[in-house]
Order: structure tokens, then sequence, then C-alpha cells
């Protein structure tokens, strides 16, 4: 895809719409001798950023003439000249003739249209940088009569300045400053509603008489609040499209660098982009930038393959990487996708042993996505990416950390051996202000960003099942960890009144937990305030809300949550099995949860556990080693239980094994029949799941 030049030319005529007047302060400083070094050292990094941006667009006059005014400036910086009158005389007719320039773009020119630089003045400019007298131009001390084009140029810059422009250059701090105290504002009207519901409550007090009149001035507080309430969040609305950015802001220049890389390394691209009209808050926009120049670094050097390697394996010469795109809601999700080679996950695998980043145990029971995320561990890969762009400093655990922690977002990887890789960042609007769900743990409130609330669920304590030590809900197919959010915050426990347990179930891509609360405040729209430098230690917090007069509370930080309770679980102090002696289980299940308490029901056992997420994956590593037992899911993605089993039951080493257990929740008689007809052993149904039950048939099928 070509590189569309005008958006940028057209976002250099606006930088330099704040430029050339700062140029123009400074110059008259320097005539009334007023400038300090500062105001010089302002006035040089001006012309530097025009000559360096007019430079990447190819605008070679205005590169020759902000070159020759960066070369006079910087001898005033450095002490070697003086402001005299025939300097700064020299500089006014540099900014008259950058303007004339920038003028010409903003009415449509491009660069191929601009006339050639005035020599003579480029030449006097430079002449007097280093102390030699200007020749054959125009000053003060050497007055001749203008030439006409001289007069129409002069003419042109002053229409022109005249003419007011539709848009205006804002500071981005200034700008911050608007969103973050609107942001306050609407944070403390929510105080008002409180006062609204106190007036309420107050009218039971009141004597009959004035119970009508007490209850029109309540309508009216609450009308009146509601209207501007509605109006502020407008507002705030407004303010915060103001800092949107496209994302071509983005985009383009990756498409242009890909191309460039690709050459660099020998190979081919042709770099598509879709979306790149969305737009995502300038602070994201920002932020971004790195993490996608990674992984398009990461896509060219380690994804695609040279020409020769693709044409041997049928493929088109070149590559083809893809950057879209597009809206999903309150959400904008971006994706990175190639058609190279994927990820071999046995170089995966050796790589995290090597750097001992991980144990072969624990690699064994991974799964297979679970291997592929690897890549996301730090000190993963310390390979130079591009020589050109090395010494960044950010790896794939950089990515990911932006995304998940920064941005609350979420971060995906898919890979198909020979077909390609796919990064997926699914990315909030904005992070000025997100929803977030207001509850109350040991007399405390706590929030919770609504991208990490999967929902709420009151159920009876009776509801709970006992796996390996762990308070377990079986919810919807599913094993879900059950914590009490008091107990590990280490807050005041509050006895229920009822039998019933009020449970936050949050997640993060595949893993949930149930945590335990006292209630539910509310929902809403809220400003994030980041933690301040003294509090930034606190791995459970992300940041701040503020409700009504100056209370602070605390948000919490689900990824940080999920790490500290995985593998927090207290375990039986069953005798474990010599390792040597150890029966080996393969536990098949799409459910990240499901997988982790069966393998620490199993472990606690003294069996040696490995771990698939789906019925493909199972089978590719039942097939690669001989197991003793397979626990499998029904109903999963790429190929279900069912499947599983029959594909197995054809396999030598496993069909006269009594091995394959069925753990579903589908309890139709059909599903158990069909569960026999393929060659299941026994069929377990969740909703009565109980691990003493699976011990007992696995014993019994195993010797």
């Amino acid at each position: 895809m070509a590189l569309d030049i005008r958006r940028f030319i057209q976002r250099f005529v606006e930088e330099a719409a704040d430029h050339l007047p700062r140029l123009r302060e400074g110059i008259s400083a320097l005539e009334q001798g007023q400038a300090d070094r500062e105001q010089i050292n302002e006035l040089f990094r001006a012309a530097h950023t025009l000559k360096g941006s007019s430079r990447m667009l190819k605008l070679v006059p205005i590169t020759a003439l902000s070159h020759s005014t960066e070369e006079l400036l910087s001898a005033l910086r450095d002490g070697t000249l003086t402001a005299t009158p025939t300097v700064t005389s020299l500089l006014n007719q540099a900014v008259d003739g950058l303007s004339d320039l920038v003028s010409r773009l903003a009415d449509g020119a491009t660069g191929d249209d601009l006339p050639a630089a005035d020599e003579a003045l480029c030449s006097a400019l430079e002449n007097a940088a280093h102390g030699q007298p200007p020749t054959q131009h125009s000053t003060p001390d050497t007055p001749t009569p203008p030439s006409s084009s001289s007069t129409s140029s002069a003419t042109l810059v002053t229409e022109n300045e005249l003419r007011l422009s539709d848009t205006v250059r804002v500071r981005l701090d200034r700008l911050d400053d608007v969103i973050r105290l609107m942001g306050e504002v609407l944070s403390g009207h929510h105080h008002l509603h409180g006062l609204v519901d106190q007036a309420r409550e107050l009218s039971t007090t009141l004597p009959a008489e004035q119970q009508a009149p007490f209850h029109a001035f309540h309508r009216e507080l609450k009308d009146s609040v509601l209207s501007h309430e509605s109006l502020m969040s407008d507002l705030h609305d407004r303010a915060l499209q103001m800092r949107m950015l496209p994302l071509s802001v983005v985009f383009d220049p990756l498409a242009h660098m890909s191309r460039e890389l690709a050459q660099s390394l020998g190979k081919q691209v042709d770099c598509r982009v879709q979306g790149s009209e969305i737009e995502l808050d300038r602070q994201m926009i920002d932020r971004l930038s790195d993490p996608l120049i990674h992984l398009l670094r990461n896509a060219l050097d380690h994804g695609l393959e040279l020409p020769a390697e693709r044409q041997a394996a049928g493929k088109p010469f070149r590559g083809q990487l893809t950057i879209e795109a597009w809206q999903d809601a309150d959400w904008v999700v971006v994706e990175m996708r190639d058609d190279g080679a994927g990820i071999a996950l046995d170089a995966v695998r050796q790589k995290a042993l090597a750097k001992q980043l991980i144990n072969e145990e624990q690699l064994n029971a991974l799964s297979e996505q679970e291997t592929l995320e690897l890549i996301f561990l730090p000190g993963f890969s310390t390979k130079s990416m591009i020589t050109d762009f090395s010494g960044r400093g950010v790896g794939m655990d950089v990515v990911k950390r932006t995304v998940v922690d920064e941005f609350n977002g979420d971060l995906q990887l898919a890979s198909e051996p020979g077909s390609g890789t796919r990064f997926t960042l699914r990315l909030p609007l904005s992070l000025a202000m997100m929803r977030v769900l207001l509850v109350s743990v040991g007399g405390v409130n706590l929030g919770v960003t609504a991208p990490y609330v999967s929902e709420l669920v009151e159920c009876s304590s009776h509801s709970f099942i006992d796996a390996a030590g762990q308070r377990t809900l079986i919810l919807r197919n599913e094993f879900v960890p059950v914590i009490s959010l008091a107990q590990l915050l280490e807050l005041p426990t509050t006895t229920a009144a009822t039998d019933n347990t009020l449970l936050l179930v949050v997640h993060q891509r595949h893993q949930k937990l149930a945590l335990i609360i006292d209630s539910l405040i509310d929902e809403r729209d809220m400003v994030i305030k980041p933690l301040p430098a003294h509090l930034r230690y606190l791995p459970l917090v992300s940041g701040m809300v503020s409700m009504g007069r100056n209370a602070l509370v605390s948000l919490l930080h689900v990824p940080a949550l999920l790490e500290a309770t995985r593998h927090n679980a207290l375990r039986p102090s069953h005798e474990r099995a010599s390792p040597t002696l150890a029966k080996r289980i393969l536990v098949v299940d799409d459910s990240l949860n499901t997988r982790e308490i069966e393998k620490d029901v199993l472990e606690a056992w003294g069996y040696h556990v490995t771990l698939a997420e789906n019925g493909r994956d199972g089978l590719a590593k039942a097939l690669a080693a001989p197991f003793d037992a397979v626990l499998t899911d029904v109903e999963m993605p790429v190929m279900d239980g069912f499947a599983l089993t029959s594909q197995l039951r054809e396999n030598e080493v496993y069909r006269h094994r009594p091995i394959i257990i069925i753990i579903t929740s589908r309890e139709k008689e059909a599903d158990r029949r069909r569960g026999i007809e393929v060659g299941a052993d026994a069929y377990i149904v969740k909703g009565s799941f109980d691990q003493n039950n699976l011990i007992e048939t696995l014993q019994a099928l195993l010797g």
C-alpha cells in the first residue's frame, strides 16, 4: 500500500503553525535585546524540528532554508555571534520565506510544487553564521529595492497570515489538564446523588403539612442533578474526543517501515493496512507505537521466510503482512498477522529450558497454547532483531505488560505451523475514564474495572465443591476457584446474615476467579487516577478512583490477583507416590481453570499430570508419549472429546487400556451412550463432580 503523504503534509503544516509564531516572537526579543539563553535554545529547537520534519517528507526547499536558519541560530546559541540588526533581519527574512512555503502547502501544494529555496538568502544566513559579511542580499545596512517576486511573496505571506485557520493548536498538557478537571467535576457530581437520596429520607421525618413542598423541592433537585450530570458527561466526552487521534498515525509509518526492514533482511513483503481511521486516545497512541514496532520486527525477522524458502514451500515469494483495526463496542481491536512459518513449539520449549525460565516437569504440563505464550516471559529471547532499531529495550514481555497492565487490555496469540502467526490486541478507547464496578469488602470500598468483570453470582455455600483443598464453584461446565477477597487482602471478615454468598467473578482471557464480597455498591463511568509514586509498589492495586468528597477507592489489579491465587490453594496431605512409579495422566479441557483444578487433585494423589487445551492438542501429546489414563471434556473447540476418544481407540497403544474418562456437564442419556460407543471407560458429570469419586474411578481402572 502506498504511503499517503498528504496526511503527513497536513500534520506538518499544523506543526509549522506552532513553530513559526515562536520564531517570530523569539526574533523580536533578540531585536530588543531581551532574549536569554533559553529563548535562543527554543529558537534553535524550532528551526531544527522544521528541518527534520520537512526532510522526512522530502520538502526540499523548506529543509534547505530551515538548515541555513539553524546554522545561524546555532552560532547565536554557542555565543560565537551576537544579535546585530543584520542578523535579526536575515532571520526575519528566513521566517517570511518559511511562512510562504508552508502557506503553499496549506493551500494544497505538494513538495514537488514548491519553488526552490532562495539561494542568496541561504548563503547570507550561513555566511553570517561563520562571521562573514552577507553578499548581494538585502539587509538594513545595504538597502536594495525589493524585487517583484519578493513583493508578491510578502503579499502572499501577509494574506495567509491574516486568514484565520479552521484549527487551533493546543499544548497537550493543557488539554490533559482540561480533561482531568472535567473528570474531577464529573466524579464529584456523583456526591450530589447521595444528597438527593438523603433529601428523600429526610422528607419522612417532616410534619405532614411540610411534605408536599419538600417533595416538590426534592423533585426539582433530582431533575437538576440529572440534567447537569448529562451536560457534564457530554462535555467530558467532547473533551476526550479532542485528544483522539486516528490509528493511521501509527499504522502508516509501520507500513512504510515494513518494506525497508524486509529489504534489509533480504525478504520481500506486502503490508496491507485496514481500519487506520479508527481513533484512540492520544495517550494510548503514544505508548502503542513501540509494542507495535516490536511485533512488526518480530514478524519480519522470525515469521516471514526468505523468498527461496517460501517458494520451496509453495507460497508466493512475497510475504503478506496485515495490520488491521476495528471497533467492538467500547473497545478497539488491533490485529497483526503474517503468512510466515509460524512459531515452532519445539524451539520455544528448548529455549525456555535453555534459559531456565521453566523446568522440564512444568513444561510437560503446559498445553499447546500455554507453551506458545512462553514467548511473553521476561528474558525469553535476547536476539537483536534489527540492527538499525536495536536498543529500544522492548521485548515480548514489555508488549504484554503494556497491553495488559498499562492499558487494561488483552493480548492473544495464535500460530499455525507453516501458515503464519496472529497477535490480537484488545484495547479500551481511552484510559481517562472507564466503567468501574464498586464493591464493599470487610468495611472497605474497592473497585474493579469492567473489562475484568465476568459476572455477579449469588449462591449457597453448599454449592461449592472441594477440589484438592480449594473451594470451587462449577459454573457452566467450568471449575472456578472461590477465594475470600477479605482474607486475600487481610481485611476484617464479616459474618453473613444468610447462607447465600455473593461472588464477583473476574477473568483475564481463559482464567477465572470467584471473589467472595460483602455487597455491590454501584457501577459507573469513573476517572482513573494513577497511583502516586510512593504507592506504586502495591502489586494488587492498579489505580484509584474518587467517590464524592475526596473519598479515594483502590482499583484492584485483576491480573495480579489471578497470579497471586493461581497456585495458592492448600493441598491435602496425602502421601505422594514415587515419581518413578507415578501413573501418567493426560488432562484435556479447553477451560484453563478446569485443567488446573483437575491437575491439582491428581497431583495431590501422586499422579504425574500433563495438560492439553483441546482434542487436537491432546491427541498430539497422547501419540507423542504413552499415558496411563486420559481425562477429557466433551465440548471443546478444534476436536471434541468424543472424536478424541474415538481416534485414540484406533491407536494400538490405547486400544485395550482401560483409560478414557469423559468429564462433562452433558447429562443426557444419549451423550452417555455415545461416550460408551466411542470407547470411554467411565463417564463423570461435572455437576455432580466429587474428587474422591474421580480418584476411586481412576484407581479401579488402573488397578
